[in-house]
């Protein structure tokens, strides 16, 4: 049992205050003489950390990067005192707005970024939330493993970031989100109580009650929150593979899996949570094989469309990752001069889908690969193929998708793009007509977007020409934004299949509660029907 351990208790929080009352001189010498690590108030360091990927900026009361984990108890006790706001950043590749809050910013990617330990033979790894993530495929490709979310953004992305979004990636596909590879995590909390959470029986939990204080209050209080909205979650949380949106309320109900039949994962509830219920002090996550050989076939179609039409039938061949392009993506590499000796290297087509197939031999790799491409081959619509077998020339590919959001982002001769509508996901058999319907809105509101992302999964990513700079186009995004959500909630989607929701989905998920109130539809139980209220009113 890892659900309760508890290592200290304090008393209750003061009220957090508005960031004008807070005495933010006093509060930087109190920081100085308790932390260890770097203090940073000054204007240079405020500024620096005031944004992230996405469109937002937010000057921070101030910095703190630790060095051990005792600052980081003593940075949430002395900003706590002041009544002031919290906020984990690893990366600060976040595109929902979670990096960027008038609170103290605790950078841990300096100092707290170790692999702990990889326990090849359970095949688990303990790190520290700084843990860049490719440092630690890194480390534990050494026994043949891998962890496997894996954003584009692997070479600089941290775990604690991805624990905090629930992040997937390309070969999410074959592992899930971050929340299906989690075991257990040490946390704090604001008031200062740490514990490690995991998995654990209905029987574990209320023994926890018994014991009484503030962990057995905590439990009580989940429990309280699970009885009252299991059923509804069992029936209207979307079923779908990329459900990133809310918090993971379903991971507080019994599992059904074998291995794990009649337990639940806190750790795995509390993943996406975006640093709204705890601080992440370590994190240990479950690892998997890493396939020796890798073969990819590229397919292209007439139109992007078509492309996710296919999406269900090539599920049938159960690949390890499955990506979509478009046209407009490749218009504007070229446009960018952005990897375009590897753009030839295509098939021909204007829409595209890149699946992988693992194998533990090269022979092995290339025949499910084959197997899928003579069943398409038959088909009246089938796609132009190509399956690469150099090396090279499959990384190549692999970074026309990788790119994808630095070739949307500037394009010369084109409306700027912006994030705020960028990942919604939704059942990988609707994907085509989904397209189709978003692409009829996109053109309602004279916008401009480049379609790309997992397709496998029904998670699209797109930047679109947005107009914020203007009162009429800031209006218009709304209105779209609005739009964009009914249109995910009638295809029993989710808001965001990958980047979580931070600040920006906050408009789209109102709107569609409001709209709903009398029938909530399965995308708005996790996000406005109260539960998230709830959950905030028991961290």
């Amino acid at each position: 049992m890892s659900i309760a351990l508890p290592l200290q208790e304090t008393r209750a929080p003061k009220t957090r205050l508005a960031s004008s009352a807070i005495d933010a001189r006093g509060l930087e010498k109190a920081l100085k003489r308790s932390v260890e690590g770097e203090v940073r108030f000054d204007p240079g360091s405020l500024g620096l950390y005031a944004v992230d990927a996405s469109n937002y900026r937010q000057v921070p009361i101030g910095v703190v990067i630790p060095r051990t984990i005792d600052d980081v108890v003593e940075t949430v006790r002395v900003s706590r005192e002041f009544g002031a706001p919290i906020l984990s950043r690893g990366g600060g590749t976040s595109l929902a707005g979670q990096c960027c809050n008038t609170a103290i910013v605790m950078d841990w990617s300096k100092y707290l970024n170790q692999v702990l330990e990889i326990d090849h033979v359970h095949r688990r790894a303990r790190v520290r939330p700084g843990c860049i993530l490719g440092n630690l495929r890194h480390e534990a490709e050494k026994y043949g493993l891998t962890f496997g979310p894996d954003p584009a953004t692997h070479d600089h992305c941290t775990l604690g970031g991805m624990i905090g979004n629930n992040s997937c990636g390309a070969h999410a596909q074959m592992a899930g989100p971050v929340s299906h590879n989690v075991e257990s995590m040490e946390v704090l909390l604001y008031d200062g109580t740490r514990m490690t959470v995991g998995w654990a029986t209905n029987d574990e939990m209320k023994n926890a009650i018994r014991q009484g204080g503030r962990r057995g209050e905590i439990m009580a209080k989940l429990e309280q929150l699970r009885a009252k909205y299991a059923t509804q979650i069992q029936r209207r949380f979307p079923d779908i593979p990329r459900r990133i949106s809310g918090y993971n309320l379903d991971q507080l109900l019994p599992s059904e899996s074998p291995d794990a039949e009649g337990k639940f994962n806190l750790a795995r509830a509390l993943v996406g949570s975006e640093g709204t219920l705890v601080t992440i002090l370590e994190a240990t996550l479950e690892l998997i094989h890493n396939p020796p050989f890798r073969t990819l076939v590229v397919l292209g179609y007439p139109d992007i469309y078509k492309a996710g039409d296919h999406v269900p039938e090539i599920l049938k061949f159960k690949p390890m990752a499955f990506e979509g392009i478009d046209r407009m993506l490749i218009e504007n590499m070229k446009k960018k001069e952005l990897h375009t000796k590897y753009l030839d290297r295509l098939p021909e087509g204007n829409g595209w889908l890149l699946i992988q197939f693992p194998g533990e031999t090269k022979q092995e790799a290339d025949d499910r690969a084959r197997q899928m491409i003579d069943y398409l081959k038959a088909k009246r619509d089938a796609p132009a193929t190509k399956l690469y077998d150099d090396e090279q020339d499959e990384k190549a590919v692999w970074k026309v998708r990788e790119s994808g959001l630095g070739a949307t982002a500037f394009v010369p001769g084109e409306p700027v793009a912006w994030e705020g509508w960028e990942d919604a996901a939704v059942p990988p058999a609707a994907l085509g007509d989904y397209l189709r319907d978003f692409s009829k809105l996109l053109e309602k509101y004279d916008y401009k977007t480049a379609l790309y992302g997992h397709f496998g999964q029904g998670c699209i990513h797109c930047r679109i020409s947005f107009d914020l700079m203007s009162k009429k186009g800031v209006q218009d995004y709304r209105s779209f934004v609005e739009h964009a959500a009914e249109l995910v909630s009638n295809y029993g989607g989710s808001l965001s299949g990958e980047h979580g929701d931070g600040q920006s989905r906050g408009i789209a998920a109102h709107h569609v509660w409001q709209g709903n109130r009398a029938g909530i539809s399965r995308v708005q139980i996790h996000m406005g029907s109260g539960l998230e209220n709830e959950s905030r009113k028991n961290r």
